[in-house]
């Protein structure tokens, strides 16, 4: 048995350096402004999907990333680690999408793929943590979904096996394929690249980046056809515009406002036990335990 599998992965900004610049007065984010990485638990369920594919013979890993041209990096991330392709939703058109028209967007582009089996995505990205996304686009090709998975322990007759971890335990539970599946953060961290496939995807490019570089390396894509990263704009995914970008989007952001956290009055204890009772007195006493 062999499967289709298809990725949702998410360029975002670093929210680990976020400054007064980070948003705009419009109230989205202003990505010029922030380094851009792998959405994390977007990594957790690529290798979900790099499990699967070793597992099965024959299966093939597909990403599909929406965001501006620089997103392209995360498809040569996901080449390096064991993907086979990628395609990046790229438009004017698209900015500004709050999830409800990013999920109308990935929805359409799933629809242009090849037979799909099973989707996989983090379960929220760290720009916005709505966790919406993938439950949206599922709903929106009308397949089953299974959330918070931790492990995908098997595939067989059709049917797909998940662990899911919960806030208050663990639950084994079995859909039926075609799938999506958003997974956790507390599933195994994504494996590392690979020196050879670092190697070989290494000029993997969109057809903008390669016009924009026009470098010596022009050659290699008509004779390495696995180095084309496909495009894709509103037009190559048959959307209708009005459901896209700030126009398609009813998530409006009113205000913003920047909280400083600054430090109060602080103890030292010195380790001994009389201390530490003191302080658990207090504690108790101020209803900040118990």
């Amino acid at each position: 048995m062999s499967l289709k599998i298809v990725v949702l992965a998410k360029q975002v900004p670093d929210t680990r350096n976020v400054g007064k610049d980070a948003m705009k007065a419009d109230g989205t984010v202003n990505r010029a402004a922030l380094p851009a990485i792998y959405n994390p638990e977007d990594l957790n369920a690529l290798e979900q999907a790099l499990r699967l594919k070793d597992r099965f013979e024959g299966s093939t890993v597909t990403i599909v990333t929406m965001g501006p041209g620089r997103a392209a990096e995360i498809i040569r991330e996901s080449l390096y680690r064991g993907a086979d392709n990628g395609y990046l939703l790229t438009d004017r058109a698209f900015a500004g999408s709050d999830t409800l028209a990013t999920s109308y967007a990935l929805s359409c582009a799933i629809k242009n793929l090849p037979e799909v089996d099973v989707i996989v995505c983090g379960r929220q990205a760290i720009d916005g943590d709505t966790a919406q996304v993938g439950p949206q686009v599922a709903e929106k090709l009308g397949l089953p979904q299974i959330t918070y998975a931790e492990e995908i322990l098997d595939v067989k007759d059709g049917k797909i096996t998940v662990k899911r971890r919960l806030e208050r335990g663990v639950e084994v539970v079995e859909g039926k394929l075609p799938i999506l599946i958003t997974v956790n953060g507390s599933a195994p961290d994504c494996r590392p690249r690979h020196a050879k496939l670092v190697m070989k995807y290494h000029h993997a490019k969109t057809v903008t980046e390669r016009q924009e570089q026009n470098d010596d390396y022009m050659f290699m894509f008509d004779k390495r056809p696995y180095l084309n990263i496909t495009e894709w704009s509103v037009n190559d995914i048959q959307t209708d515009v009005n459901w896209l970008g700030l126009k398609g989007s009813p998530t409006k952001v009113k205000a913003i406002e920047n909280v400083v956290f600054q430090a109060k009055e602080s103890k030292r204890l010195a380790g001994k036990d009389t201390e530490i009772d003191e302080l658990m007195k207090e504690l108790i006493a101020n209803h900040t335990i118990g």
